[in-house]
């Protein structure tokens, strides 16, 4: 059985048409690193996503996350945990592909209030600080944000250049990214982060 806490490599791989790259879709609990010139693309509502690259390589990789809601403000709990992991897993990824730690950068995006059911607990504002908290300890310069408000962001992320665009989505016309953060959030309250996570650096 998937584990909630598995991060996943994300598999929806296509070719976007409109770009003329190979692109991969990163769904919530999802993260992809590519050092292929690929773009990266994902829908943001509470969730927030990471874009970190390896700024002379040009490889980098996006996840897409949100802490679990641990009925507080805990950031040392088992949610702040989990951010962490979210994190590292994406940051060890690419340390194993080559990317030198003292040549990251990152673009952090999301933690929007777009669903009622999430706004009152401030889920988007609680994701948005982690990310920001994390990067600022871990001393990986934030080059690039875009957080908080009202709306989803539909987000483009180009590695090789660390170009970055954004797409604010005033009317999204289906469920599908609500349900999608909606199942992911619910996945996440189902489970329980035991001790201490193991890193592979």
């Amino acid at each position: 059985m998937q584990h909630a806490y598995d991060e996943q490599l994300a598999t929806n791989r296509y070719y976007d048409r409109n770009f003329q790259l190979a692109a991969a879709k990163i769904l919530p609990g999802e993260y992809y690193v590519s050092d292929e010139g690929m773009l990266l693309v994902t829908v943001l509502g509470s969730c927030v996503a990471a874009c970190i690259r390896d700024t002379d390589s040009g490889m980098g990789g996006m996840n897409h996350f949100m802490l679990p809601d641990d009925g507080g403000r805990d950031l040392t709990g088992s949610s702040a945990r989990y951010g962490t992991y979210a994190m590292e897993v994406l940051i060890n990824q690419l340390l194993k592909m080559g990317a030198r730690r003292n040549r990251l950068e990152a673009k952090v995006f999301g933690g929007g209030a777009v669903l009622s059911s999430l706004a009152s607990s401030n889920v988007g504002a609680r994701n948005a600080e982690f990310v920001l908290d994390y990067l600022k300890t871990e001393k990986i310069p934030i080059v690039a944000k875009d957080l908080l408000d009202s709306y989803p962001r539909k987000v483009y992320y180009f590695p090789a250049t660390g170009r970055v665009l954004v797409k604010k989505l005033h009317r999204v016309h289906n469920e599908t990214l609500f349900s999608r953060e909606r199942d992911y959030k619910d996945r996440l309250s189902g489970s329980k982060l035991e001790g201490d996570i193991e890193l592979f650096v």
